[in-house]
């Protein structure tokens, strides 16, 4: 008997009206790197088991990581004096048909040793290596998993899923400032992580910005690319399509589903079916489908995501984007999920970066962005810092390196004056963010601020 089914049956002697049960059961394996060698290694697994209990329309729950505990419905239901029942709550989910999603298990990484993660952190370190790099450090996280999720409706679902994620950061002291470059990569399979390239983008990006130049006051075209977008959309775009938020008119784009809020080339999906991707599901974290959704299509706001919970407090159905998000990757047992997108993707232009180069007459390009939150989410106003990989084009070349800026804007105007989309989409991942695919993506009309 699984545990998830064993607590089904005591809900069911204790004449519970609804429960559900998600267990996991997780592999985490981390190298962190420090001064150019590896300082760490530690492999932690992990099991959790959360229930969500629906009685009288009051819901309750309860978590534990001991799976041989046996009152866990009790520890729930003694809280039920003090909630306060949910008259919208219709039904916890009930089975149906998934659809399979490719490259999302992988037994290589499930069945990875401590000695073959070093071997691959390794790699990232010695390609980011250069006479001119003063220190590398990061980080290598693998992580297998498995979850389960049952319900008294019947349903019953399991997943198995691994992850991999490398980031290296090349720091140098050589020339007139101190420099850095990141390099990053995530997958769910070996085959498609390449430990060669995260070091090389690191020190890529941490040479090409030696000797900064200051970059004026003014307004440019800016050409941010993946690492830099996918922290938009993390911390700046995701939350403005939420149900809740839209519902409670906190979004920048309250009131304009169906309406046009972007230049028509943009085109922004959740996409849980993409291979490879982090957020990648045949089933949300309550059991439900998931679906290919364009959040934005073609410029025009066409749909929001939500959960079960918040779809039935607007008497609405679960757009299937109920999560438990984990830490580094993957998922948790904890009892209550929140509305998530999976994955937010970009979809491609057919621009390559020397192409959006070219046709740049005076901009900058962003490879990383820091400190990236709203200031006025109402407004859709937020503020990032660019202080790495930082490069200033003039009449379609780039000319020199460009020192640290401050970038404060609009959401909604900067969706207005996207100008180009590459072809150069690649997976994102920042720390315990959103996963997001996206290409670079060229913007015009924006004022910077030299720090």
């Amino acid at each position: 008997m699984s545990n998830c089914e064993s607590i089904l049956r005591k809900a069911a002697r204790l004449h519970v009206d609804e429960c559900e049960a998600v267990y996991v059961r997780k592999k985490i394996i981390t190298v962190r790197i420090t001064d150019s060698e590896i300082a760490e290694i530690k492999q932690n697994d992990e099991q959790g088991l959360g229930i969500r209990i629906i009685h009288e329309k009051k819901i309750l729950s309860a978590v534990t990581n001991d799976i041989e505990e046996t009152n866990l419905i009790e520890r729930a239901m003694q809280m039920k004096s003090s909630i306060q029942p949910k008259s919208f709550w219709k039904s916890l989910a009930h089975p149906a048909k998934f659809t399979k999603v490719e490259k999302t298990f992988d037994k290589k990484l499930e069945s990875i040793t401590g000695l073959e993660a070093i071997e691959i952190a390794n790699l990232m370190i010695n390609s980011a290596a250069h006479e001119k790099i003063t220190r590398i450090s990061g980080s290598l996280n693998i992580v297998s998993e498995e979850f389960e999720i049952e319900n008294t409706n019947g349903l019953s679902c399991s997943d198995k899923a691994t992850y991999i994620a490398g980031t290296v950061n090349a720091d140098s002291d050589y020339g007139n400032a101190p420099v850095s470059g990141i390099g990053a990569l995530s997958s769910r399979t070996m085959n498609s992580f390449f430990p060669q390239r995260v070091g090389s983008d690191a020190r890529e990006m941490c040479i090409s910005s030696i000797n900064p130049q200051g970059c004026n006051p003014e307004t440019y075209s800016i050409i941010f690319e993946p690492y830099a977008i996918g922290e938009m959309l993390a911390f700046v775009f995701a939350s403005n399509f939420n149900l809740k938020t839209y519902s409670e008119k906190r979004s920048c784009f309250a009131e304009k589903l169906g309406k046009k809020i972007s230049v028509e080339k943009f085109s922004l999906i959740d996409d849980p079916h993409f291979p490879d991707g982090i957020g990648s599901k045949p089933f949300d974290d309550e059991g439900i489908p998931t679906k290919t959704r364009y959040l934005i299509e073609s410029g025009i706001f066409s749909d929001i995501y939500s959960d079960s919970y918040h779809a039935f407090k607007e008497n609405l159905q679960t757009t299937g984007n109920a999560g438990r998000m984990g830490s580094p990757m993957g998922r948790t047992a904890n009892p209550i999920p929140s509305p998530i997108p999976h994955n937010l993707r970009i979809k491609d232009g057919d621009t390559g970066r020397n192409e959006m180069i070219k046709e740049t007459r005076k901009g900058l390009i962003v490879g990383r962005l820091w400190y990236t939150y709203a200031v006025n989410p109402e407004r859709g106003d937020f503020s990032c810092t660019a202080r790495s990989g930082v490069r200033i084009i003039k009449d379609g070349k780039i000319v020199r390196s460009g020192k640290p800026v401050r970038i404060v804007h609009s959401l909604p105007t900067l969706l207005q004056n996207i100008s180009d989309i590459g072809n150069d989409s690649q997976n994102v991942l920042q720390w315990s963010a959103l996963p997001c695919v996206t290409p670079s993506v060229k913007v015009d009309g924006i004022k910077v601020i030299p720090i």
